[in-house]
Parts: C-alpha cells; sequence; structure tokens
C-alpha cells in the first residue's frame, strides 16, 4: 500500500474514532464507552428486535447464537485446511465470552448487580468489552508470534511491514479514542465544575485543547517515523548494500531526532504558555516529560544507519579486492 493512499486511511479511520466519541457525549445510552463498541451496539438492537414481538424474538435469539458461534465457525474451517494449535483454542474460549458479554449487553440491567446504575453500569460494560478484546487479540498476537519464529527471512521482512501498518492504525485509535475522549471529560469536567462562570472558561479551554495536542504530539510522531522505516525495510529487501538503503536509513534517524526535538519543545512551550496565562485560567496541567523511550530510538536508528554504511563499505571494499 502506497503511503499517501495509507494516510487517507488513516485520515477516515481518526475521523471515524472522532464522530464514534461525539456519539458517545450526543448518545450515552447507545455509546457509553468505545471499548464496549460493537458490543453495545449489537446488544441495544437485539433487544429492541426482541421486545418487538415473538417473532423479532425468535430472531433475535438466532442472531444472538449466530453471531456468537462466528468463532467456532472460524475454528471449524481452520480444522479443515490445516492442523490445529494450542492458541486456537482462544477462539472456542472467545466464542463463549461472546455468549455472556452480549448476554449482558442484551440485559444491561443485570449489570446494575454488580455495578450500580449511572455510571456504573457504564463500567460494567467497559468491562465486558474489555474481557472481549483481550481474548481477541491475546488470540492474534499468540499467531503472530507463531508465524514469526516459522518464518523465514522474506516473510519476516513481509510481516514486519504488515506490523508496521497496524502501529499505525494502532496509534490513530489511541489519540483519537482514548486520548480524544480525555478531552472531552476534561472539558464537561471543567464546566461542570465552574457553573455561572462558563464566560471566563474561554482560555481554560484553549489550554485543554493544547493540552491534548501536546499529549497526542508523541504518538503522532511514531507515523512518520514508521512510514520512514517501512521505506527503510522496502530497500533493504531489494539490496541491503544500496546507497538508497544508506539514505533511508540515515532519513530515519534524522526523523527521528526531529520527532524527538518536537516532544521536547511542545512540552515546554505548554509550560511556558500556561506561565504567561496563568491568571486567566482555571485549571493548570504542569507536566515534565522525558522521553526515554524516544531517545532510545533514536540511538538504535543511529546505530542502524551506521551498520548499513559499514556494511556497504566494507562490501564495497571486498568487491575491490576481489
Amino acid at each position: 500500500m502506497k503511503h499517501k493512499s495509507f494516510y487517507i486511511f488513516l485520515g477516515c479511520e481518526a475521523i471515524i474514532c472522532i464522530i464514534l466519541q461525539l456519539a458517545r457525549e450526543a448518545l450515552p445510552q447507545v455509546f457509553s464507552t468505545v471499548i464496549a463498541f460493537p458490543f453495545e451496539q449489537i446488544g441495544i438492537l437485539l433487544r429492541i428486535l426482541s421486545l418487538s414481538g415473538s417473532t423479532g424474538n425468535l430472531i433475535s435469539i438466532v442472531i444472538y447464537i449466530s453471531l456468537c458461534l462466528i468463532p467456532v465457525l472460524v475454528l471449524f474451517l481452520f480444522r479443515k485446511k490445516r492442523k490445529l494449535y494450542p492458541e486456537d483454542a482462544l477462539l472456542a474460549v472467545f466464542s463463549a465470552v461472546l455468549f455472556a458479554v452480549i448476554y449482558f449487553m442484551i440485559n444491561p440491567g443485570l449489570l446494575g448487580e454488580f455495578f450500580g446504575s449511572g455510571t456504573g453500569r457504564s463500567a460494567g460494560k467497559a468491562m465486558l468489552g474489555s474481557i472481549a478484546y483481550s481474548v481477541l487479540t491475546g488470540y492474534i498476537l499468540i499467531r503472530i508470534l507463531r508465524l514469526f519464529f516459522s518464518a523465514d527471512t522474506i516473510s519476516l521482512q513481509k510481516y514486519l511491514m504488515i506490523l508496521l501498518y497496524i502501529v499505525n492504525i494502532i496509534i490513530v485509535l489511541l489519540v483519537f479514542t482514548a486520548q480524544f475522549g480525555d478531552l472531552m471529560d476534561s472539558l464537561e469536567q471543567l464546566r461542570a465544575g465552574n457553573k455561572g462562570n462558563e464566560h471566563r472558561l474561554g482560555m481554560s479551554y484553549v489550554f485543554l485543547i493544547f493540552k491534548y495536542i501536546v499529549d497526542a504530539m508523541p504518538n503522532l510522531l511514531i507515523i512518520p517515523v514508521v512510514s520512514s522505516g517501512q521505506n527503510l525495510l522496502h530497500e533493504l529487501s531489494l539490496d541491503r548494500y544500496s546507497e538508497q538503503a544508506v539514505t533511508c536509513a540515515e532519513k530515519l534517524s534524522h526523523i527521528c531526532g526531529l520527532a524527538l526535538v518536537i516532544t521536547v519543545l511542545s512540552n515546554i512551550a505548554y509550560n511556558l504558555l500556561q506561565l504567561v496565562f496563568i491568571n486567566t485560567l482555571s485549571v493548570v496541567n504542569s507536566t515534565v516529560r522525558i522521553p526515554v523511550f524516544s531517545i532510545v530510538f533514536v540511538l538504535a536508528a543511529l546505530l542502524l544507519a551506521q551498520y548499513i554504511k559499514e556494511n556497504k563499505q566494507l562490501k564495497e571494499d571486498n568487491d575491490m579486492i576481489i
């Protein structure tokens, strides 16, 4: 996939995530929490169908059972195509989890026995969604790990390229769901805690948005770093000793360094701006960011670039001797 097309895909993903977050604010009974999507919505639709009459109830039961048995069907198809591995048992576990999760989503009143009503019920739905996704992602990760250990060099390069695409997708998901959701909650808490003084909150709203941007910046900067890494991986697959591979490696190290500088400076600028406007702010969020992971990544990229450059020079020297 070309980078331009993939960036369009990431943009669409970001828009969908924002819409889901706004829907959570506008329709809390339908979108109580993002982690419960789409199980919560499936439960609501099945409940509406079930309450429509005896025929609707029968149809809802059939749909409910069919949806929950999909992982078992996938397991059966795998069994026909290849031998099963121990981790495939997680598909059966996921099917059992779906029966419980969707049942509670259909009957959210049962969650009140454990979590209470209102926000407690939302917490219950979030927990159910987390359980379902933990089983699914656990299975996927173990399967990926098995593929890695059984793959040759060419296949590993292919898997790594796919994994880098997934990393960018997860980054966008994190920034425009969890972090954007935190922004929405912060704005709501600020508004609720200053009723009657809303006209004085303009600058505080602006700085909460600034905080979201500063917090999201390190994650968003991973996207161009990953894209540069994909370019390097592509060149290495063609010719690990080419001049283009060396150029891509050096470009990767420069982008990593630039991302680190932007992260540090944005944090400094945010703190200094808060100091300048402190008299107009109703909430202050001073942070000290020490990007240890980014520093390690920059050093690793620089080492990789130097390693590729020295390998190229060594090969050229050997070719001259021959």
